[in-house]
């Protein structure tokens, strides 16, 4: 783990900025697995370039898609930027890096099974605690052969192949997705290739981000895809991808740490671009400012999202389950309220980059702070903070969680600040310039 330390900077006045966030990662990725296997190429307007999108773009050059991000003037490739994509017309196998990237690990294997060779996934070594055995065992399910170890990075998937093209036939897969939603989307995204379709049964409790799997299934109907879904069933029929000109919306979780500022530092944050209706589940963070007495108004005309505040802030009883990602956000925003928050419905964070509920109990607590895990979330009892180390684990939602803690409390130091570019390049320099006002 690096020892690089960032100095997360103290707002000594309200703050007042407007900010411009770069395109949603879910989104991106989503658009560039569905663009690659679609019948002819496509395009992604104001997609992210990040860590991840670029090991996704990496991942499905590897098994053939042409994807070639588009340059500014200047020769650069920016960080809204359009991505041709030429969709692969034969997979023969090859080799994948997955990073960190959850997505990746979860998306691209599907896409694998209709390789006529090997695929080799790889990762980062956080990545290879990350289950992915739900995902190796449905692809079992459907007659793919997946040779590895643990049912953890790395694995390789074997594809089969008739006249020497890649094939699954299919057919119907139950599995317990309740560590996350994406081994759902990744066979989702994936099925309509299969000669059968794919149905997918969750068979445990109730399936957490269930809006991301509500993002999959839209894109896949805006490609032409039939999908059918029931409770915790989702039905892809066989048939072809379309390709689109995909327009790529701003990451409204990404935003969410620029709109707790407004709440923490007291001022105005404006962000920009805010769509009017949206998949994203960051867009339930409005809401949960709005409980905790902050003032947040979409303005139609403009298309941005204002949050205003000034006072102390109110704790929370939040159910989190379908928008976990925002939980270190919360986290963080409810450590500086002034009553006890409860967030609880979110078991499955303990699997993602980290193990979220124990590293955020444990970063406050180091601080002065009053944080009990319980067996599915945190509560928060406020206490008075002081500055120290903040770990990041590597885990980007980590990072700008200790960004928020340091806008009270000075002497925060934030490790590997740097792992905010899996989702957000350039976090550091934009909230200096939030807080610089």
């Amino acid at each position: 783990m690096t020892e690089s330390l960032w100095s997360a900077p103290v707002a000594g006045a309200p703050v007042d900025a407007t900010v411009n966030i770069p395109g949603s990662k879910s989104i991106t990725n989503r658009a560039l697995v569905l663009a690659a296997l679609a019948d002819a190429p496509s395009t992604l307007r104001g997609a992210l370039i990040s860590r991840d999108t670029q090991l996704m773009m990496d991942a499905l050059r590897s098994l053939g898609a042409d994807i070639t991000p588009g340059q500014d003037h200047l020769g650069e490739v920016t960080e809204e930027t359009t991505i041709a994509v030429a969709p692969m017309s034969a997979i023969t196998g090859g080799a994948v890096d997955c990073g960190l990237a959850g997505t990746v690990m979860r998306f691209v294997p599907p896409i694998a099974a209709l390789s006529t060779g090997d695929v080799v996934f790889t990762g980062d070594k956080a990545a290879q605690r990350r289950p992915m055995g739900t995902m190796l065992d449905a692809l079992r399910q459907l007659g793919v052969d997946v040779e590895s170890a643990e049912d953890k990075l790395p694995f390789s998937v074997k594809g089969r192949h008739t006249d020497g093209r890649g094939r699954v036939q299919g057919g119907v897969v139950r599995m317990d997705a309740s560590s996350s939603s994406q081994f759902v989307s990744g066979l989702l995204l994936a099925g309509a290739l299969y000669e059968e379709g794919i149905t997918v049964i969750h068979t445990g409790n109730a399936l957490p981000s269930l809006p991301h799997v509500e993002m999959t299934v839209d894109m896949l109907r805006q490609t032409g895809v039939s999908v059918d879904t029931e409770f915790n069933q989702w039905t892809v029929h066989p048939g072809t991808i379309r390709p689109k000109d995909w327009k790529i919306e701003p990451d409204l979780s990404n935003a969410t740490p620029f709109l707790a500022a407004a709440a923490v530092a007291g001022g105005r944050v404006r962000v920009q671009n805010w769509p009017q209706s949206t998949t994203q589940p960051g867009d339930q963070f409005r809401q949960i400012l709005q409980d905790m007495g902050a003032e947040v108004e979409f303005h139609a005309d403009s298309g941005d999202l204002v949050a205003t505040h000034q006072g102390p802030l109110n704790g929370i009883t939040w159910d989190m389950h379908d928008i976990g990602e925002l939980a270190p956000t919360v986290v963080a925003v409810a450590a500086l309220a002034t009553s006890r928050s409860h967030l609880y419905g979110i078991a499955h964070l303990r699997g993602h980059e980290t193990d979220r509920l124990a590293a955020l109990a444990r970063n406050l607590n180091s601080l002065g702070g009053n944080v009990t895990e319980t067996e599915d979330g945190l509560i928060i009892d406020p206490a008075p903070l002081h500055g120290g180390r903040w770990e990041s684990y590597d885990d980007h939602r980590m990072a700008t969680a200790g960004a928020i803690i340091g806008l009270q409390v000075p002497g925060m130091d934030v490790e590997n600040i740097e792992t905010t570019s899996k989702t957000l390049p350039g976090f550091a320099d934009r909230w200096n310039d939030l807080v610089k006002g």
